[in-house]
């Protein structure tokens, strides 16, 4: 039955991968939309199996200097859906750090945009919502053309920024700064990269997700720019006065071809004094973060060292939870959570300061975050890992892999890690 209510209308769905393929290609017309996509998890709390926002009524772009404030000022003339990002060097404006590193993906600092045609998708209903006719955007989608693959006329050449020596040796650099105390735990990332390349995003995401569908995964158009993401990692979700945040932070790998192989890494996860260590480290940091923003003791842990299994990886996770402080701005928000723990370490301004010294490239938009908020102010954000990051006017291609470098670090072990999480990415790619 399909029914209207104000500029929404709700359409049963009786083939949703098809019409998610339809959706999709129906997106494409849009300089900017967003697709969030859960791929059918039950990671608690859960809100929407599939939510694209299409189109811009109104957005703000910024770099970095009083890019949250000027967000927080655009956030108080809405009441409305707004969907985007956060980029990594907003922690420039949040400490006194700087960024001088080349990135050549160029999406702004923040940029969210309040969308035209918002809709939610699940196994059952289509919801529409929108000032224009929902029934005319319904018709437009089931008579779009299904997903037609394109496939490159040359292989993709996957470039290393940093080579196996190089990288090594600032991990040997990295756990020397931990022996003299500068930090207990760093997260240092790599990219790889190609160049003079003319991708189709969609099939790329689409070959992305059947092989590594995860929970927070994404693809987000801004005109030339695309992030084609498939993170596994919540960064923060507000529900009411409730926050949460699950950092990740601890891989081993997948083994489909022997169960008992597959069943013993993950108890070696679990009972990893490496990886319980640096989950620990950064759980401590989240908690210091909501802390800053939620009610005296209501800060807990309400899972540690939790283990999840994804297609290629198990991982580590942890969900800690606050009661926030009545009348907290998303401004002050960011400003006690940003850049998130789990994608810097701890403590967090000196890490960073090492992260410029010793990574070669950018971080933008990944590590940064990716979400929506609603029109009664709740909001989900994603983690922005596991990515891949496209310039389609420059034919720039790039992603990046890290690790958590703590006292327990073995060198070459982390080298392996960084490959196993890239792994997804470079064998898309390298069959596109």
């Amino acid at each position: 039955m399909n029914h209207v209510t104000g500029t929404n209308r709700v359409f049963s769905v009786t083939d949703f991968n098809s019409l998610k393929d339809q959706m999709l290609s129906w997106a494409q017309q849009f300089n900017i939309f967003c697709l969030l996509d859960n791929h059918n998890y039950q990671i608690r709390p859960n809100a929407f199996e599939c939510l694209l926002a299409a189109g811009s009524v109104d957005h703000i772009s910024a770099s970095h200097g009083h890019a949250i404030q000027l967000f927080q000022e655009f956030l108080n003339k809405k009441k409305s859906w707004l969907f985007g990002h956060l980029g990594y060097d907003l922690k420039n404006e949040i400490e006194d750090l700087s960024s001088l590193h080349n990135d050549r993906i160029k999406f702004p600092d923040l940029f969210f945009f309040e969308p035209r045609i918002v809709i939610r998708l699940n196994e059952k209903e289509m919801y529409i919502e929108s000032n224009s006719d929902p029934e005319l955007i319904y018709e437009s989608i089931i008579n779009s053309k299904k997903l037609v693959e394109r496939h490159l006329t040359k292989p993709i050449h996957i470039e290393h920024r940093i080579n196996k020596s190089e990288y090594l040796n600032i991990i040997h650099q990295l756990k020397s700064h931990i022996l003299r105390g500068d930090c207990y735990e760093i997260n240092f990332c790599q990219e790889f990269f190609a160049q003079d390349v003319s991708i189709d995003p969609l099939t790329v995401y689409k070959k992305l997700s059947a092989l590594s569908p995860n929970p927070f995964s994404a693809l987000y158009k801004l005109d030339d720019k695309f992030l084609l993401c498939a993170s596994p990692e919540r960064f923060l979700h507000k529900n009411g006065n409730k926050i949460i945040s699950q950092p990740i932070k601890g891989t081993s790998k997948r083994v489909h071809t022997d169960e008992n192989e597959d069943a013993f890494n993950r108890q070696e996860l679990f009972k990893s004094e490496k990886d319980r260590s640096e989950n620990v480290m950064v759980v401590d940091l989240v908690r210091n973060d909501l802390s800053k923003v939620c009610e005296n003791g209501s800060v807990k842990v309400e899972e540690l060292y939790g283990i999840y299994s994804f297609p290629q990886v198990y991982q580590m996770i942890s969900t800690v939870s606050g009661t926030l402080k009545q009348n907290i701005s998303i401004e002050e928000i960011i400003r006690a959570t940003f850049p998130m723990g789990s994608m810097t370490g701890a403590p967090k301004k000196r890490v960073m300061q090492l992260i410029e010294q010793y990574e070669k490239t950018k971080r933008g938009i990944f590590s940064g975050a990716l979400g929506y908020i609603t029109k009664d102010g709740n909001f989900d954000f994603n983690v922005i890992i596991r990515s891949i990051m496209y310039n389609a006017t420059d034919k720039f291609l790039s992603f990046q892999a890290g690790s958590g470098i703590t006292y327990y670090s073995v060198a070459e072990r982390e080298w392996e890690e960084c490959l196993l999480k890239a792994d997804a990415i470079r064998s898309v790619l390298e069959n596109y």
